[in-house]
């Protein structure tokens, strides 16, 4: 038996398009596999009942950072690989995570994402490697962050290591998909910012929008990803405006209030 146990935990709302690709990848890995669903209302559950060494729980969303947190106290082991539903481990990062769980020398691991975006593998736009802390004992992190960028922070003086391994990240099936994200994820951001007291004067936003767009297509060699390259970037800078207008429309209308 490995000398340790490990605790795969996924947050889901209606990934019933995803999951399975993702539970199909850690099946063999996990000694426990702990889904937190928000209230699904596609074929989600189903899909998760089927895997039986799965706990599937079902919890209130209050925001990526608190949801997170909430499925790592449901896990049993020490050690947990924190997955979203739509991401999947390739065979070379199964094989470096299971020797681990023979002998972990670290607390933390980071581990490069591949975003798979319409189809299409993308290698730059800097969006790999996309390292994310996602195997660590739970014990010595947290979730923290600013919704909806969550990242996992780790105590004093723990050791984190990286692995070569990728984790394949389904991204967005169309640009539409892209788009939604984009919106949705503004408004959160906004509002985080916004309760913070975080305001964007206007000259930066007017700086920041063209140099996010330099900065992902010319200098992360985003031209080099081909159509898929220029729509990211293109994107990438759309959000950055559409971040920073609707902090400054919150600061508006609590003026006019």
């Amino acid at each position: 038996m490995p000398a340790i146990q490990l605790s795969v935990v996924i947050i889901t709302l209606n990934e019933a398009k995803n999951i399975q690709r993702c539970l199909d990848s850690v099946t063999s890995l996990a000694d426990e596999i702990i889904v937190v669903d928000s209230y699904s209302k596609d074929n989600t559950a189903q899909i998760c009942s089927q895997y039986p060494k799965l706990k599937f729980v079902r919890n209130t969303f209050e925001g990526h950072i608190q949801q997170k947190n909430f499925a790592l106290d449901q896990a049993s082991h020490d050690f947990v690989l924190s997955l979203d539903a739509d991401e999947s481990l390739s065979g070379h990062l199964l094989d470096e995570i299971r020797k681990i769980k023979d002998d972990a020398t670290s607390d933390g691991y980071l581990i490069n994402r591949l975003n798979v975006y319409c189809g299409k593998e993308i290698r730059h736009c800097g969006w790999y490697p996309d390292r994310k802390l996602r195997l660590f004992n739970r014990h010595k992190a947290r979730w923290g962050g600013q919704n909806p960028h969550d990242k996992v922070i780790m105590k004093e003086g723990t050791k984190k290591s990286a692995l070569t391994g990728d984790l394949i990240h389904f991204s967005f099936q169309s640009i539409d998909e892209h788009l939604l994200q984009i919106h949705k994820f503004a408004a959160i951001s906004a509002h985080e910012k916004f309760i913070a007291g975080q305001s964007t004067p206007f000259l930066y936003t007017l700086v920041r929008v063209p140099v996010s767009f330099i900065k992902k297509y010319i200098l992360k060699l985003g031209f080099m990803d081909g159509y898929y390259g220029f729509v990211i970037s293109v994107l990438t800078s759309y959000g950055t405006f559409i971040k920073d207008i609707q902090l400054r429309e919150l600061h508006k209308k609590n003026r006019h209030d």
